[in-house]
């Protein structure tokens, strides 16, 4: 008996993490058998998160959806039948059809994806031509990283550029500023200690003791959203005691003498301390080794960019290494993202001069107002949702979910399993997983550029993101030149800009991975030119100030600070915070047995003193709410929090979640500064005891 041949196929992670790792899929005749990172990528270097690790369990689940279906019950209760792709695909084009024929118009009709997958095809190509030709609304993708990437760009220019990952191991002083890198980026992370082992002190700022800030040598622990004022404080301690670096402020910044001026008439570290919680001495120890202990960078992440503030304070944060020099140095700095190194020509992908001029922008933080019928423009009639689940991750969730369960509402669900957004459509399509569709991947992590081999066949009767709009955009009518095949658009996307000549998909197809062009010692800002309008880091800023913002670094706090809303804090005296919980990837894996039984049951992390004070006790059940919604969790008192704050790691299904509810019940849809970005962290909530708390 013949046995199954047994070949290795190169693939790419395609989570919304920065690590986008490569990852060695071993397949047994028509299965896979085995996946685990690959040795020989340089970031990857062989090994995988834990939710990557178990990644063929997803793909071979037993509940994946493998065939069309149409519902047969009322919306939210999950009840359909098995149709074909003719008839699913005949229905949603002849609706979209009718809709954009209709008085309303195709702007009635609403996309709504973010990144379920990374991949540049299967994310922002096809999809985006289909709904621009199509003249629906257009999404504005702001739910994560908006904010604090609009921030970046006003002091650091266009592309969010900054420090080169491989070069942290050559760092003295590394600071994770709201990023619990050991978890969101691990990767990163064990370069962190390559750096520790050769003598760097690893320091985290954040206000809940995460597991990075558990492992680091130092954690600060600041009020939440209060990380403007801090880095301000830090300046004025620069600026006072002589330690920045004049020569890198004349040649590579702007604006410096207006900032110095106003953090030293401003920002003194008492008034800091009163505003941050930090004491003045941890302010004035953190900026002399900021300074001194060069090369320094400072890790940030998108947590502390979650409230109105947030674009104000990355943008803030930012300015900090120009300041005492750290840009001179491989590694030293500042990171945020290494996507703005990326030539890629997503114009040419995404082709946006097919939508109509004046189309609708819609916020995806504001998809309950948008269903609800209170944004501008004609009413939402059809939504399509691919590459995401908002009945889970969407903010101000009670108004989601109503306009979800809207009757007139004709909503479309391409996913790989039954979502808690799955339950409310009209037409679910099966999708492809990773290992089934081909992609081309860029990196917000590190500076490669990849390529995904499929190494199944797709399962069921899934079918990938660009094989369905290509076949709905041939039923609507479309130009089939709009919508090549897969290897078209790839090599269209290479045809970029200077950092992708020479990496060819024949490259990327033999090689699997293939550097950006910028050099191995490669440090972006270190003779102080900079990608702004005046070629210098901005402390000033001239579009800021045309843009209607303060153009110098200022403190905005949240919407919902106790110091500022003292009313609203006397109901809801709790400051909440949602980071993300390891073992989910916002809500993805949160279906996973394995993944959940690991996860535990919702918690909530409170000080001792304010779960004394409500008479409750470690592990007791409690219900958390506000004006907007309520859910349920375990009380955690594990030390971790400040009294006055909370934190409810997310995401989980709200089916699958004692009192069908998760946290976003109580986010607000309120949005950041600029950038459009989502406040999930600018929440005030009360706790209570749950007595009669039963199971789910």
């Amino acid at each position: 008996m013949a046995t199954a041949e047994t070949t290795t196929v190169k693939s790419v992670c395609p989570l919304d993490c920065p690590d986008t790792c490569s990852m060695l899929v071993t397949v047994e005749g028509q299965k896979a058998v085995a996946l685990k990172g690959d040795p020989d990528h340089a970031f990857t270097r062989g090994f995988l998160c834990q939710k990557m690790a178990r990644y063929l369990d997803r793909v071979y689940s037993p509940d994946r959806l493998l065939r069309p279906l149409r519902r047969v019950g009322r919306k939210g209760e999950g009840r359909f039948e098995p149709i074909s792709w003719d008839d699913a695909l005949d229905t949603i084009a002849e609706r979209f059809t009718a809709i954009a024929r209709s008085g309303a118009g195709p702007q009635a009709i609403l996309p709504h994806s973010y990144y379920g997958t990374m991949g540049k095809l299967q994310s922002s190509s096809l999809d985006r031509r289909f709904f621009h030709r199509l003249g629906a609304s257009k999404l504005d993708r702001t739910i994560c990283a908006s904010a604090g990437g609009a921030g970046y760009e006003y002091t650091m220019g266009r592309g969010r550029l900054g420090a080169d990952p491989m070069a942290v191991p050559r760092c003295r002083f590394i600071v994770n500023w709201g990023s619990n890198t050991a978890h969101t980026n691990s990767h990163l992370w064990s370069l962190m200690i390559k750096a520790r082992e050769q003598g760097a002190s690893l320091v985290c700022i954040d206000p809940y003791r995460s597991p990075t800030a558990v492992r680091s040598d130092w954690h600060i622990q600041p009020r939440p959203g209060t990380d403007a004022a801090l880095a301000l404080g830090l300046m004025h301690v620069i600026w006072r005691d002589g330690l920045d670096d004049p020569e890198y402020l004349a040649m590579g910044v702007v604006g410096a003498e207006l900032l110095r001026d106003r953090v030293l008439a401003e920002y003194a570290p008492d008034q800091v301390a009163a505003i941050t919680g930090v004491d003045v001495k941890t302010i004035t120890t953190l900026a002399h080794r900021l300074a001194l202990e060069l090369p320094s960078l400072i890790r940030l992440n998108y947590g502390l960019q979650r409230h109105h503030g947030g674009g104000m304070a990355v943008r803030t944060i930012a300015c900090l290494p120009a300041l005492y020099g750290a840009w001179r140095y491989p590694g030293g700095g500042a990171l945020l993202s290494t996507s703005g190194t990326y030539d890629f020509a997503a114009e040419r992908l995404a082709r946006p001069d097919l939508s109509p001029p004046g189309t609708r922008l819609v916020n995806m933080n504001q998809l309950g107002e948008a269903l609800a019928g209170e944004l501008d423009g004609p009413p939402v009639l059809a939504l399509y949702v691919y590459n995401s689940n908002p009945a889970s991750v969407t903010p101000n969730q009670a108004k989601v979910l109503g306009g979800l369960k809207r009757e007139d509402l004709f909503t479309v669900v391409h996913e790989q399993f039954a979502t808690d957004t799955v339950d409310y459509a009209d037409i679910v399509l099966p999708a492809t997983s990773q290992l089934e569709h081909v992609d081309l991947h860029g990196s917000y992590g590190h500076h490669d550029v990849m390529y995904n081999t499929p190494a199944i066949a797709p399962r069921g009767e899934c079918r990938s993101n660009n094989d369905v709009f290509r076949a709905l955009a041939l039923r609507m009518g479309f130009g089939r030149e709009l919508f090549p095949d897969d290897e078209a658009l790839m090599r269209e996307a290479l045809a970029g800009g200077p950092s992708v000549e020479g990496i060819t998909l024949e490259r990327l197809q033999a090689e699997g991975s293939v550097r950006l062009n910028v050099p191995l010692d490669y440090a972006p800002f270190a003779e102080g030119v900079f990608p702004t309008p005046s070629g210098k880091c901005e402390f000033y800023s001239e579009r800021m100030k045309t843009d209607g913002f303060d153009p110098l670094p200022c403190y905005t706090p949240p919407l919902e600070d106790p110091r500022t809303r003292p009313e609203l804090a006397s109901r809801y005296p709790i400051q909440l915070l949602s980071p993300p919980r390891s073992q989910f990837m916002n809500s993805t894996f949160a279906n996973s047995e394995r993944h959940r039984r690991a996860a535990g049951d919702p918690t909530i992390e409170l000080a001792a003193e304010d779960a004394k004070a409500r008479g409750l006790s470690d592990g007791g059940w409690v219900e958390v709410y506000n004006d907007r919604g309520r859910f349920q969790a375990r009380v955690a008192l594990t030390g971790n929090v400040r009294p006055g704050v909370a934190v409810a790691p997310g995401i989980y299904w709200n089916k699958l979640t004692p009192g069908g509810s998760n946290v976003n019940s109580t986010t607000p849809s309120a949005l950041t500064d600029f950038g459009g970005g989502a406040t999930f962290f600018d929440n005030l909530v009360q706790v209570r005891a749950l007595p009669d708390h039963k199971e789910a």
